[in-house]
């Protein structure tokens, strides 16, 4: 009788443990999962603050133009050097850009 109640001891002490280490495995998966996906949000949101910048820096650049287009000697200006549009009596050079 003593051999038997040894055996189921070590028969429980081998479930245990091996219970133990599965739920430890379980534990370590999950929050390795989470681990990644918390590192994927945080490279994510990198990306999206330099997109940010880029896109707050575009906004400014196009807040001056649009001011600019609210001079009308600005935008006389703008069309006869992007349109190639001439006062009465004046002539156009064009004179190609050096790179």
């Amino acid at each position: 009788m003593a051999k038997k109640s040894k055996i189921k001891k070590k028969r429980r002490m081998l479930i245990l443990g091996l219970g133990s280490i599965a739920i430890i495995l379980i534990m370590t998966l999950t929050i390795g999962k989470y681990w990644i996906e918390i590192y994927d949000k945080y490279q994510e949101k990198k990306q999206l603050d330099k997109k940010l910048i880029a896109l707050k820096e575009e906004e400014d650049k196009l807040k001056v133009d649009a001011d600019k287009l609210q001079d009308p000697d600005y935008i006389a200006r703008y069309a006869r050097e992007k349109y190639l549009y001439s006062k009465d009596g004046e002539f156009i050079l064009k004179i190609p850009e050096e790179d």
